[in-house]
């Protein structure tokens, strides 16, 4: 079994999905855990959709509590959201069609307007009959967790940590993000540490029981992470197109999946007793998802097959864990003479809407590391990079933890590339190619919601 972890690791890193932290466990046992430096244990990570699962299980402790119940028309708990006239598919759609995404609505429909997230679900216009079709609808998640903090009286994340997340050892430090109304995100604003989701997995392969205490509800538990909606006409990737519970993904090989957009993932084995947690940022690599479920299929779950037991942390298990990194873009090319002739040159920038002025770049005496400096809408701005390294650091005023590293495509081009691990998870891609006298700068960011001025192009002369 110390091989296929290894290869698991080693497969990893060659997929190049920029990971963040894998855990292990089987038969209630962490074996090993690891985080890619310079992201840190004990870090609450965003968690995006994971909250969705979150919602489901609350609901179905009230719903044995006898304060809901399934069947229930969502319409009838939200009498001050609705529109004037109630369209008839609106209507007829209960809490259960929402937890299986069997919504009216084809998509999230906050996302279409500037409404409050809970007036946008019921006043927007649905698009088809609720209870037939999946369509992955988080304004239906996001209503769900509102529905919970008006059955039970309080906050869904505080009615979790009564009901489950204390119980299990939930850290202090998890939350969950608010939304510009000041609501909770509750279809994606998850932050916990990875610890946090393998315990959440554990309670639900002990279908609910912990510790002797039945936190919840084992037929419901049943039925949650099962197969009640086909999604393989919509499902992204294979292990996306299996089927859905009640806001739990089913996997390949009898698997059900924890799912939080860009690897974070709880994939549990209820054959084997066995919890692989995962958090990475995959966003922008097209069924990047996949390459980590196909790593584990190919490595660990062979081996699970043959019977092996995994024992625990080995030597070069805790060696090759005590390694693990976020990978620079090119470590081998850590210099180049257009550092030197651009070193401290300043650049203005012509004209643009994004708000961008000027920069520079500075370099340590080695070229292994720089800093590049910009202003951007009056603020001035400097991101520490490395060649040899990703450089901890501060996202220009967003102030999100970041990590950056360089290299020089050709003689002329440098790119930067920031990965982003706070309450965003993303990446920021910067491509500088240097004239005589000017530059031309190619700005892409992989992030869902913020960050937008950085997909840009600017072109800049020296002063």
């Amino acid at each position: 079994m110390e091989k296929a972890i290894l290869d698991f690791i080693d497969r990893l890193e060659i997929s190049e999905v920029p990971m963040h932290a894998i855990l292990l466990m089987q038969n209630g046992n962490l074996i090993t855990e690891g985080y890619y430096a310079p992201y840190k244990k004990d870090v609450p990570h965003r968690m995006f959709s994971i909250v969705k699962s979150l919602n489901a299980l609350c609901i179905g402790i009230l719903e044995e509590e006898g304060r809901l119940k399934l069947s229930d028309k969502i319409v009838d708990y939200f009498p001050d959201k609705l529109p004037k006239e109630v369209h008839p598919f609106l209507a007829a759609m209960t809490i259960e069609d929402m937890l299986r995404m069997r919504s009216c609505h084809a998509q999230t429909t906050y996302k279409l307007s500037d409404m409050e997230w809970v007036e946008s679900f019921f006043k927007t216009p649905p698009t088809h009959k609720p209870g037939t079709v999946f369509h992955y609808d988080t304004s239906a998640a996001h209503v769900l967790c509102m529905l919970v903090e008006r059955v039970s009286g309080k906050p869904m994340f505080t009615y979790f940590r009564e009901k489950i997340g204390d119980e299990i050892g939930w850290s202090k430090d998890a939350y969950l993000i608010n939304n510009d109304f000041g609501d909770p995100q509750g279809g994606s604003g998850l932050m916990c540490t990875p610890k946090d989701l393998l315990l959440l997995a554990k309670l639900l392969l002990q279908e609910g029981n912990w510790n002797g205490k039945q936190l919840l509800p084992k037929e419901y538990l049943k039925k949650a992470t099962s197969n009640l909606t086909p999604n393989v006409v919509t499902g992204g990737v294979k292990s996306e197109r299996m089927g859905y519970g009640y806001q739990i993904w089913c996997g390949e090989h009898g698997s059900f999946v924890l799912y939080g957009m860009g690897g974070q993932l709880a994939i549990c084995f209820p054959e084997f007793n066995f919890i692989c947690v995962t958090c990475a940022d995959s966003q922008g690599m097209g069924g990047g998802n996949q390459f980590i479920y196909n790593v584990l299929h190919e490595t660990i779950l062979p081996a699970l097959k043959e019977g092996k037991v995994l024992k625990g942390m080995t030597p070069a298990i805790t060696r090759r864990m005590e390694s693990l990194h976020i990978a620079p873009i090119c470590p081998e090319n850590t210099c180049s003479e257009t550092a030197k002739r651009i070193q401290d040159k300043c650049y203005t920038f012509a004209e643009n809407k994004h708000g961008f002025t000027k920069c520079h770049f500075s370099f340590e005496d080695s070229y292994e590391e720089g800093i590049f400096h910009y202003t951007y809408n009056g603020h001035d701005c400097v991101l520490p990079f490395s060649f040899t390294e990703c450089k901890e650091g501060v996202f220009p005023v967003y102030d999100l933890f970041c990590c950056t590293s360089g290299a020089w495509l050709e003689k002329n081009t440098l790119y930067l590339k920031s990965h982003i691990i706070d309450t965003s998870v993303g990446s920021v891609h910067m491509e500088f190619v240097f004239g005589e006298e000017d530059v031309t700068v190619f700005i892409k960011k992989i992030e869902e919601t913020i960050l937008n001025e950085y997909n840009c192009h600017l072109y800049g002369i020296c002063n």
